[in-house]
C-alpha cells in the first residue's frame, strides 16, 4: 500500500476535500493532504483546511475566469512541490489547468466531474443533463490533459434521475456520489488496486 501525498485544489466550499479528509482521518484512505490552494483567496476550501490544519494558500488573483496565467500557474507547481505534493487532486477547482501543471505532474491530477463523462462535459453538467431529458446523471473521476473533461476515465457512479427533480436536488445527490467515488478512487490507487498511465 502507497502513502498518497495529495495537494487538493478547489475554488468553492470544498465539500469533496472534506469528504477526502475524513476518510483519511477515519483510516480508510492511506494518504495525507499536504496543502489546499485556492484560485480565490475567501473560498470556504481554505477556512475547512485550516480548521483540520492543514496548510492553506491562495494564489494570486488572474484577470482570466477559466485559466490562470503561466506565471500564476508556474507558481502554483512551486507551492506544490514546495510541500513535497505527489498528486494533484482537483476538488471543484474552475479552471482549466495548462501546461506547467499538466508537465510538473504527467498522470498525476485527478478531477471529478458531475456527469457520466463523455456527456455533459463543461459547466452545470446537472443541468445539462435534466435538460437533456436523460433518466440517469452520475459523476466520473478521471485523469486530467490538455483537454476539457476528456482525460481517461477511472471510474463513475450513477445517480438516477427521479421524476420532479430540480436542478438542486439532482445536484446534490450527484454531489453525495462525489464524495463516495473520489474517496473510493484514491483507495485503489493507493493500494495499487488502480494503475493510471505513467
Amino acid at each position: 500500500m502507497t502513502k498518497l501525498k495529495l495537494g487538493v485544489l478547489g475554488s468553492g466550499k470544498g465539500s469533496n476535500f472534506v469528504a477526502i479528509q475524513d476518510s483519511i482521518l477515519r483510516g480508510e484512505l492511506e494518504a495525507e493532504i499536504k496543502v489546499v490552494i485556492s484560485d480565490h483567496a475567501t473560498a470556504g476550501i481554505l477556512e475547512r483546511a485550516k480548521a483540520y490544519g492543514i496548510p492553506a494558500r491562495a494564489l494570486p488573483p488572474s484577470q482570466f475566469k477559466t485559466k490562470l496565467e503561466p506565471e500564476i500557474e508556474l507558481e502554483l507547481v512551486r507551492l506544490l512541490k514546495s510541500y513535497e505534493v505527489e498528486w494533484v487532486i482537483l476538488a471543484g477547482y474552475m479552471r482549466v489547468v495548462k501546461k506547467p501543471l499538466l508537465e510538473a505532474y504527467p498522470h498525476r491530477i485527478l478531477n471529478i466531474h458531475p456527469s457520466l463523462l463523455p456527456a455533459f462535459k463543461g459547466l452545470e453538467a446537472w443541468k445539462q443533463a435534466l435538460l437533456a431529458g436523460v433518466s440517469e446523471a452520475g459523476c466520473t473521476v478521471h485523469e486530467v490533459n490538455e483537454g476539457v473533461d476528456e482525460g481517461e476515465i477511472l471510474g463513475q457512479m450513477r445517480v438516477p434521475v427521479e421524476k420532479g427533480d430540480s436542478a438542486e436536488s439532482l445536484h446534490a445527490r450527484i454531489q453525495k456520489a462525489e464524495h463516495l467515488l473520489f474517496t473510493e478512487i484514491l483507495v485503489k490507487i493507493s493500494k495499487n488496486n488502480l494503475r493510471i498511465n505513467s
